[in-house]
């Protein structure tokens, strides 16, 4: 039995799926098939169920994983304190809207309480933070809408509202209802993407059509095709402040049912134990009075809960 061996065990366990175990942890499946074998055949005892639809835990390998949990996090733990003078690295990824918002004041933030961390930003759809995430790319994410994922862990801190978007140019800025919305033909982001996921959720509620005008992976093509009347967006109204503030684009509160999405601070087992977490979520929680500011009544701060384990 060896760490490599408890790593992928973990992950197998995780995922209940050995095809998605392997591409999340960049291997081949033959290869982590073989390491599995080995485990089980060193400890002389079947450790997986194999089913149709996918891998479970037999009982020995429910008591094993739980073991390989603490001493991989106990490995990580030793690594640390040993290297306790190194800088800590931590890669945070953020909305687009996030991004512009509050990106700049987070970086400083914990430049300025924490100047140990090395900390970076990357910017991407919420629905691909969270294929960074678990493919290891990133430590930590804030993204809206996060699922339950076995192995990471997460927290609730804000709830934001959507906004028509259209093209500037007329002087109603008054609310919209769901309905309305969706009278006019809408640019939308893909399939897999949350906003886009919200509307086609709540329109198969209510028993109302979308008439998809456009679909396009880009909030900046998005824009720039609602600006040229193209079509409306329903969109985060951080995306769309600098464009409103100009003129070239008008944002309208969607009421009857308002669109609402809530935003969660997410990472990895190993993410919760970095001795900077505390000063990382500090900053954030921060950071959520700006965006409340900034959303002018659209964003709701949550009180924070207690954190959850390991984080």
């Amino acid at each position: 039995m060896n760490l490599r061996q408890l790593k992928y065990f973990v992950r197998v366990v995780e995922t209940a799926n050995m095809t998605r175990a392997a591409d999340e942890l960049r291997i081949a499946q033959p290869a982590l098939g073989m390491q599995i074998k080995q485990l089980e055949e060193g400890l002389g005892i079947a450790l997986l169920t194999r089913h149709s639809r996918g891998v479970s835990p037999t009982t020995a390998g429910e008591k094993l994983f739980e073991r390989a949990v603490q001493i991989l996090d106990l490995v990580e733990l030793a690594r640390r304190e040993v290297s306790e003078d190194a800088r800590e690295a931590v890669r945070l990824g953020l909305t687009p809207s996030l991004m512009q918002i509050i990106g700049p004041e987070l970086l400083l933030a914990v430049s300025e309480r924490a100047p140990q961390l090395a900390l970076s930003l990357s910017e991407e759809m919420s629905h691909l933070l969270v294929d960074s995430l678990q493919r290891g790319d990133l430590d930590m994410i804030l993204a809206y809408d996060v699922a339950d994922l076995s192995g990471f862990w997460k927290r609730a801190l804000y709830q934001e509202d959507l906004v028509l978007v259209t093209a500037g140019g007329c002087d109603d800025a008054g609310a919209v209802t769901f309905a309305d919305a969706l009278s006019h033909p809408l640019i939308l982001p893909e399939a897999r993407d949350g906003v886009r996921s919200l509307v086609e959720r709540t329109a198969a509620e209510h028993g109302l059509q979308i008439d998809v005008g456009h679909e396009i992976r880009s909030i900046s093509g998005i824009k720039s095709l609602v600006a040229r009347g193209a079509g409306a967006g329903i969109l985060p109204y951080g995306t769309v402040m600098a464009e409103v503030a100009a003129g070239t684009l008008l944002a309208r509160p969607i009421d009857s049912p308002v669109l609402r999405r809530t935003l969660f601070l997410s990472g990895s087992r190993k993410a919760g134990q970095l001795a900077s977490l505390p000063v990382i979520r500090e900053a954030v929680g921060s950071a959520m009075t700006t965006l409340s500011v900034a959303m002018r009544g659209l964003g709701h701060p949550l009180a924070l809960a207690e954190p959850p384990q390991n984080a």
